[in-house]
């Protein structure tokens, strides 16, 4: 990228740029490529932050189906790490993964379940796999809860067969009126279902696949303890890339933590952070990272900035460690400061192979925290940050009382926030479509097919408090 006029002299947030459309031959956003420059595999410039509160299975599938990727966190018992990686390899591509009940089960019971996904329909089976009724939120009304499903689910079933193709499900599900419906093979037992935006999407998206067609995923280790082995554990499970994740990144602890790894995973691509200098990318990447992952106190679950005074404005730190982590032949993710889909085009145009960020899809059925209302019925989910009181605890809960009790003592994070879903985008495939559409037609002005060409032709200016204010769209009136 470019300044439109000189570089400043002082760090830049992304909200302090903006960027200007260049001459463009790109006649649709459609022809963008964005598979991202990292080469670790993902087709969508878009990394799911290891926080507890957001990043699980459900995240992890969804995320990857439409060709990003999911880091689970390190606090995450081993057992658990291997069930949900598992789980994630086995899910299908195309096709979503049910939620299933039998007949005896209640309308309470599928209340509790249906907004874990958001095709918002609970697929009742019988004992030999096959489904027998479908249930919906607005198939409750009238009746309480310890009713049997059986007894309100709709028994009118529309089912489509598994080895149709995306526009054959949308155009069907469209003729029908329908806007979900279980997917079954060909002895009519249940595989999963699929929505009309799901099968639509899945003609706009690559799924983001291992060598083994296998959904990817990604986990991450700490700095204490014992890096390497937790690492070397995760790379037998089938995890795809390997984050070593710390606060501040630019520390001999850090250091070695990656070169321990780095032994026991060679060939699996390790990312390690965080840090917002050139130095700290040097030295990151010269332990051994393929990836730097760079931000330091930009998150909104994070206070460091407010408890330390440490920390940089994102994007000028994401504009010079790309260009150190170039000089050396590598890449990093920009982590953190994501409020809107432009923060995204502008951590990509500032350098960033991809764009990590959490607090953004806490308030999404995917998220891993449990879906809750409020006084006044609207759904919400508690998210926190990774180095606030809650996170400290739950990661510190194998050592004596004592030792915990010092430990959270520290933090710079906050400890519970609410996040409400949003009514017309309570999905994380919502907020990828938003974020997508945006990159793409960033794309577009700059006259860029990829990413990489995106990156040499950005042209970047600064702006005051009023420009940024000045585009921002205007929801009510004046």
């Amino acid at each position: 990228m470019r300044f439109l006029n000189e570089a400043p002299d002082f760090d830049l947030t992304y909200s302090d740029v903006f960027m200007v459309p260049s001459l463009s031959a790109v006649s649709s956003r459609l022809k963008v490529d964005l598979t991202t420059p990292d080469k670790i595999g993902t087709k969508i410039p878009l990394v799911v932050s290891n926080m507890t509160a957001i990043a699980g299975r459900r995240m992890a599938e969804t995320v990857a189906r439409r060709g990003g990727i999911v880091v689970l966190p390190q606090d995450i018992p081993l057992d658990i790490v291997e069930n949900v990686v598992k789980f994630v390899k086995s899910r299908h591509q195309v096709i979503d993964t049910p939620i299933t009940m039998q007949q005896d089960g209640t309308v309470g019971e599928a209340l509790s379940l249906i907004y874990k996904r958001s095709h918002g329909a609970v697929i009742v089976i019988d004992q030999q796999g096959r489904p027998s009724g479908i249930f919906t939120e607005h198939d409750a009304v009238g009746f309480d809860r310890f009713t049997q499903i059986c007894n309100v689910m709709s028994q009118e079933m529309f089912t489509l067969e598994q080895d149709l193709a995306p526009q054959q499900m949308f155009e069907r599900l469209t003729e029908a009126r329908l806007s979900v419906a279980p997917v079954t093979d060909g002895d009519g037992k249940l595989v999963g279902v699929i929505t009309r935006n799901g099968a639509l999407r899945s003609t706009i998206y690559q799924p983001a696949i291992d060598k083994n067609n296998r959904l990817m995923i990604a986990a991450a280790v700490g700095v204490n303890a014992d890096p390497a082995q937790r690492a070397k554990q995760l790379a037998a499970m089938g995890v795809d890339v390997i984050v070593v994740d710390t606060a501040h990144g630019h520390q001999v602890r850090m250091l070695n933590a990656i070169e321990e790894v780095r032994k026991v995973t060679s060939q699996i691509p390790l990312v390690a952070g965080n840090v917002v200098t050139t130095e700290g990318t040097r030295d990151i990447i010269n332990a051994g990272a393929d990836i730097v992952k760079v931000g330091v106190g930009p998150g909104a679950m994070c206070t460091t900035r407010m408890m330390t005074g440490v920390g940089r404005p994102q994007f000028s730190a994401v504009l010079e460690c790309s260009q150190a982590a170039a000089q050396l032949g590598k890449q990093i993710w920009a982590d953190g400061g994501v409020r809107y889909p432009r923060d995204v085009a502008l951590g990509l145009a500032a350098g960033a192979a991809n764009v990590m960020f959490g607090s953004l899809l806490a308030g999404t059925y995917e998220s891993a925290a449990d879906t809750l209302r409020d006084t006044n019925g609207r759904l919400y989910k508690e998210s926190f940050g990774m180095a606030s009181n809650r996170a400290v605890r739950n990661r510190t809960r194998t050592e004596s009382a004592f030792e915990r009790a010092r430990k959270e003592l520290f933090e710079e994070g906050i400890s519970s926030s609410r996040m409400y879903l949003d009514q017309h985008r309570p999905s994380v495939e919502d907020i990828i479509d938003q974020i997508i559409a945006g990159v793409r037609s960033s794309c577009t002005y700059a006259g860029a097919t990829d990413i990489p060409e995106f990156q040499k032709r950005a042209v970047i200016g600064v702006q005051s408090a009023s420009g940024y204010d000045e585009g921002r769209a205007q929801d009510t009136s004046w």
